[in-house]
């Protein structure tokens, strides 16, 4: 009996929580509100998918409802998809009576893959709406996003569904890895990339021995990750940028990845390196702003030196320019941000750079501005003689209290540096280099002239804002007018003349801040 007088009370239960009107869906009265009125996707290359932006949905009534339609206004020939809450709907186009709590809100994920002909031809923008219920209920949010075209350069699919590769070293040390050989073009030996259009790259376009690649002023090169150029032995670059007079940089030559939505605009990583391979020719780069890569320029095992000027490298998740027994010379070089080194001059090799900024803010306790040694472990032989290293009217600066470091490996073997009116960054508070002759700054044959900040108040070359990389400095710097008269190249790297008796130290002739970032 007491058994059925349960039952009996468990159902009396149910049957009054089924009255309950808490989940009863009125039809949507058109007043929802949105987290924005306008949805901009940045920008896309043709053809390739954007990142995922989101919509919030708002029901502030106190009325569960129900949305009778969501849809795209192109219907399944839009360009845009959708999901509502993690549903697909009618392939990412429609939807049909959303359920949404008093109260409550709902998320919607948009995403666009477009081709430049679905643009508008007259600003490149690719729009529709996102529209909801419908009749005098009907309300929208729009959806923009920008279109721009490219050229796509990548490796080769054959028949048999293979995919054209890179060969990289010989015998047991050789290793496949994706890229192509770059088109000649009618253009003989000579590769030429020009600012007709953006170039996007995947995989590692290689310029083949006895090949040139030129690349012109205010070219645009986006790659995908895992992407780069190699130069092969025998193969050069040359790089011709030039002094731009307008925001737009019209004149510079500017390497980044192929993500173009602001927040990918400084992650370091999103791709690999401009690699000169053992025994590639060099060659000449002028005003090249990288951004964003692994190393920027891996140079090694070079006779022919590579030649820099004016080349802003920001953001790389390991070294701005890494030397391997390499050739290079710098003049206005600015480095900003690397995981490990700014500058690493590793295994050897000649270094040269005059009028340099090298700053290094990276967030760990491990990473210099400037790196030098003749070894590395494991090699055959693993030391190499570090022929010459000199740094001349430059900027060593950064977080850490350390930002010079030097590596010596084998006393029998070359090592060869010296720095000349130089601001260098070296806090010794452990006094673990007290008595290493590697760092005696007394000694003018190895320190000539320099600037010790052995914190981080005396001796801050007060830099702009590093955080957006811009390292120019005032003329109440500690780095203004403490260059070597004797050393100067006579532009800074933006092309202003230097007019500084003595000179300033770095990369940038000192000028007024302007009153806002």
């Amino acid at each position: 009996m007491r058994k059925t007088a349960l039952a009996l009370f468990i159902i009396a239960l149910i049957s009054l929580a089924s009255c309950r009107t808490d989940f009863d869906f009125q039809p949507s009265v058109g007043k929802l509100a949105f987290s924005k009125d306008t949805v901009y996707l940045d920008t896309v290359f043709t053809d390739i998918g954007s990142s995922t932006y989101t919509l919030k949905v708002y029901n502030k009534s106190s009325d569960n409802i129900s949305i009778p339609t969501i849809q795209l206004a192109k219907g399944q020939a839009s360009k845009y998809r959708m999901t509502v809450d993690g549903m697909t709907g009618d392939n990412g186009k429609i939807f049909s009576n959303v359920e949404l709590l008093a109260k409550d809100s709902l998320y919607i994920f948009i995403e666009t893959t477009a081709n430049i002909a679905d643009a508008n031809p007259t600003d490149f923008l690719y729009t529709d709406q996102i529209q909801f219920g419908n009749g005098t209920n009907f309300q929208k949010v729009e959806l923009v996003t920008l279109i721009q075209d490219a050229v796509f350069l990548y490796p080769q699919k054959f028949e048999d569904g293979t995919t054209e590769t890179l060969t990289l070293g010989t015998g047991e040390n050789a290793q496949e890895i994706y890229g192509f050989f770059l088109d000649e073009n009618d253009h003989g030996n000579e590769y030429e990339l020009t600012n007709e259009k953006p170039y996007v790259i995947y995989g590692y376009a290689a310029v083949a021995n006895g090949k040139t690649l030129n690349i012109h002023p205010g070219a645009r090169l986006h790659f995908h990750a895992d992407s780069g150029i190699i130069v092969a032995g025998g193969g050069t670059i040359n790089i011709n940028g030039g002094i731009s007079t307008t925001e737009a940089l019209e004149n510079e030559v500017i390497f980044e990845g192929d993500r173009l939505e602001p927040d990918f605009s400084e992650v370091p990583g999103q791709w690999g390196t401009i690699w000169l391979t053992s025994g590639s020719l060099g060659g000449n780069i002028n005003h090249l702003t990288l951004k964003n890569a692994v190393a920027g320029l891996l140079v090694e095992n070079n006779a022919a030196v590579l030649n820099i000027r004016n080349t802003q490298i920001y953001n790389q998740s390991v070294a701005g320019i890494l030397g391997r027994n390499g050739n290079i010379t710098g003049e206005n070089v600015v480095i900003n941000n690397c995981g490990q080194a700014c500058f690493a001059g590793t295994y050897g090799g000649k270094y040269n750079f005059t009028h340099c900024t090298f700053n290094n803010d990276w967030p760990s306790s491990t990473q210099y501005a400037v790196l030098l040694d003749n070894y590395i472990t494991g090699a055959d032989p693993e030391s190499n003689p570090l022929v010459e290293a000199n740094f001349t009217n430059s900027i060593f600066y950064g977080s850490n209290q350390i930002e010079l470091k030097l590596n010596k490996h084998n006393s029998d073997t070359a090592f060869n540096y010296k720095f000349t009116n130089c601001l260098i960054k070296f806090n010794n508070i452990s006094n673990q280099y007290t008595d290493d002759p590697l760092y005696d700054f007394d000694n003018g044959a190895l320190f000539s002239q320099c600037l010790i900040a052995k914190n981080s108040v005396d001796l801050n070359p007060k830099f702009f804002n590093p955080d957006a990389n811009k390292l120019n400095i005032e003329p109440e710097s500690p780095a203004a007018g403490k260059g070597d008269a004797s050393v100067i190249v006579p532009v800074d790297v933006l092309g202003n003349p230097r007019t500084s008796t003595p000179p300033d130290l770095g990369a940038y002739q000192s000028a007024v801040f302007p009153e806002e970032n």
